[in-house]
Formats: structure tokens, C-alpha cells, sequence
């Protein structure tokens, strides 16, 4: 297992769009891989997920190591660009198997994901509305997990921003932080 958790090659620049269930991440990582004209590293949890449900079956913490697998292998495939957006990251399946299985534990994924951090972490506020699509499901505990994932952000000691506001707020204060990170890059 700890061969497929390495940290992926090259010196790009890496971005991750971070924080709870619909809050604007996709939306956001899209426009940025757009502006940059680069590599998007979609959310592998989704790919995987959606893949269950078909089948009808339902995420388990069994689910979590094949995630975070899944997930840095998509950032290995597109690590050759010179800026990469992730649209989550391997800090974000911890978050998420802490808000839903509690009990999981695994020094593995723990030790590998301060080897796959960020560059930079933008951390997306709950001040989106809501949706649903099959595939969210906590509605009702979106400031828990903000602060799970503000928390997790503090725990790893990792740089972040703070979005908030109209998506074209986001997106404006993002470039603004990428150039500025660029320039000392």
C-alpha cells in the first residue's frame, strides 16, 4: 500500500480547493484550471462514490485507503503541468472519514498525507447555498465541517486562504494569491 501513497513527482506548483460538501469547490477549481489554462485533478470521492451508489451500495471506511489511493494517483497522472488545481486532496478524505467514521484510524494514510500536501489550500466557507445531488448528505452539519476542515488544515500546519462570498469574489481573490505564489515560485 505505502508504494501507491508516495508523493507525486515534479516540481509543480500544487493548489487545493478545500473545505465541506457544496460549498463551491468544483465550481472553483474549474475556473481556476480555465484561467490558468492547466491540469485539473478532479475529486476522486465523487468518481468513487457514484460508482458505488450505481451499484447500490454505500461508502464504508473500508472505502477510505482506495480513496486516498485513488486520489493521488489522479495528482500523479498530472503532475508533469508546472501548476496543478486539485479539486480536494488526500487531507480531504482524512476530514471526511473523521466526520464519518470516527473510528478510523491508519498511521499509513496519516503519515502519507503530510508527504501530499499543498502549496496552498483555498478553504471554501459554508455561505453557498445547498444542494443536493445524490451524493451529499449533510446538510444539516455544514458548520461541523467547516471547522473539521478548518481544523485539519491547523493540525497539518498547511498555508490557507479563507473564500468567501459570490463565486466570482472566490475566483478573484484566488488568482490574486496563485500570482502571488507564482512570483516567488
Amino acid at each position: 500500500m505505502e508504494e501507491n501513497l508516495k508523493k507525486r513527482s515534479g516540481n509543480c506548483l500544487k493548489i487545493v480547493v478545500f473545505g465541506p460538501e457544496s460549498t463551491g469547490k468544483t465550481t472553483l477549481a474549474t475556473q481556476l484550471a480555465a484561467h490558468y489554462k492547466t491540469t485539473i485533478v478532479p475529486e476522486f470521492a465523487r468518481i468513487y462514490a457514484e460508482a458505488k451508489q450505481q451499484k447500490g451500495e454505500k461508502l464504508t471506511s473500508e472505502d477510505v485507503l482506495p480513496i486516498a489511493k485513488g486520489q493521488l494517483r489522479l495528482e500523479c497522472k498530472a503532475s508533469g503541468s508546472e501548476l496543478l488545481i486539485c479539486d480536494t486532496d488526500i487531507l480531504e478524505t482524512i476530514t471526511y472519514a473523521r466526520l464519518y467514521y470516527p473510528e478510523f484510524k491508519s498511521e499509513t494514510l496519516q503519515k502519507y498525507a503530510t508527504k501530499n500536501t499543498a502549496n496552498l489550500y483555498f478553504l471554501t466557507y459554508i455561505d453557498t447555498p445547498w444542494k443536493a445531488d445524490g451524493i451529499r448528505d449533510i446538510p444539516h452539519k455544514r458548520a461541523e465541517a467547516f471547522q473539521e476542515f478548518q481544523q485539519t488544515l491547523k493540525t497539518y500546519n498547511q498555508p490557507h486562504i479563507l473564500l468567501k462570498g459570490s463565486a466570482e469574489v472566490r475566483l478573484q481573490k484566488a488568482i490574486t494569491e496563485i500570482d502571488k505564489l507564482r512570483a516567488i515560485h
